[in-house]
């Protein structure tokens, strides 16, 4: 998991913003599928590590709920926009080389957060959730079909070239 979440920051960092944000925005369903017994992602697997590992840092103004919400709206209709959400809208403004930070705040019906700020939140969460559910059974059950990177393939399928399996 760990080179996943480096890949959101070296994306943020390299400016590939739909990348990073999409990405960041499957982390709770990752995350929550990992202590599922069952394994697998669920609108309320989202929900409850959302606001167990991100939602606090939000004063109130972004949850679970929110969060799964406009996931579903741009990672299925590349939209900003959900019928069932607090907001009309929630706007993510892009890191620029201006000192200013417009994070966290409401604006009219909509929630403006700092794309950065809010990828850098989740992928510090998910580590931390990580490390701090690596002795569970079901965490470790969940965990050991978790897809990685394999630099030099999977033999016997494929080898001498990267691989993600």
């Amino acid at each position: 998991m760990e080179e996943f979440f480096n890949q959101i920051e070296m994306g943020v960092n390299s400016n590939l913003f739909f990348l990073s944000l999409f990405t960041a925005l499957a982390v709770p369903d990752i995350c929550g599928a990992l202590v599922s017994t069952d394994g697998e992602a669920s609108k309320k697997n989202y929900v409850d590590w959302f606001d167990s590992n991100v939602a606090p840092l939000y004063s109130g103004n972004l949850s679970g709920e929110d969060c799964y919400f406009y996931r579903c709206a741009a990672l299925h209709q590349a939209s900003s926009q959900h019928r069932k959400s607090t907001y009309s809208r929630i706007i993510f403004v892009e890191p620029s080389i201006k000192s200013l930070s417009f994070h966290n705040l409401i604006l009219d019906d909509a929630l403006n957060i700092d794309l950065k700020h809010f990828c850098q939140d989740i992928v510090k969460a998910a580590r931390d959730f990580c490390k701090t559910n690596s002795t569970d059974a079901t965490f470790q059950n969940n965990y050991s079909k978790v897809m990685q990177r394999y630099p030099k393939g999977i033999p016997p399928y494929i080898s001498g070239v990267p691989v993600i399996s």
